[in-house]
């Protein structure tokens, strides 16, 4: 396996107030315009003996996801980075610098 094939990218994006944490093999602008595709979610080893509950219910969110496409001004941050760490999600705080960008409320259903 070559250096590129063995890149890894932590992916860091706001989802309805939660802050996701992912790992992935590769990441790269869709064709849908304004998105981030982000493919081959890497989670740590089941064979550990402590299995981490936050990356368990990530693992389960995205069982058989193929491809995740994610807004552009969602991204909060792209690192690549040289071995892999925890998946996680955490409450994103108020208060902070980093903000979603506003949208218009939803239509009512009736």
């Amino acid at each position: 396996m070559s250096k590129r094939d063995a890149t890894i990218y932590k992916v860091i994006f706001l989802n309805q107030g939660q802050v996701y944490e992912l790992y992935a093999r590769q990441i790269r602008q869709s064709d849908l315009w304004g998105f981030l595709e982000i493919e081959e979610l890497v989670f740590g080893e089941r064979t550990q003996v402590v299995i981490d509950p936050g990356e368990e219910r990530l693992r389960s969110q995205f069982e058989g996801v193929q491809r995740s496409f994610v807004p552009l001004h969602a991204i909060i941050r792209i690192d690549v980075v040289e071995r892999l760490g925890t998946a996680r999600i955490s409450e994103a705080k108020d208060g902070g610098n980093v903000m979603p960008f506003p949208l218009p409320p939803m239509p009512d259903k009736s």
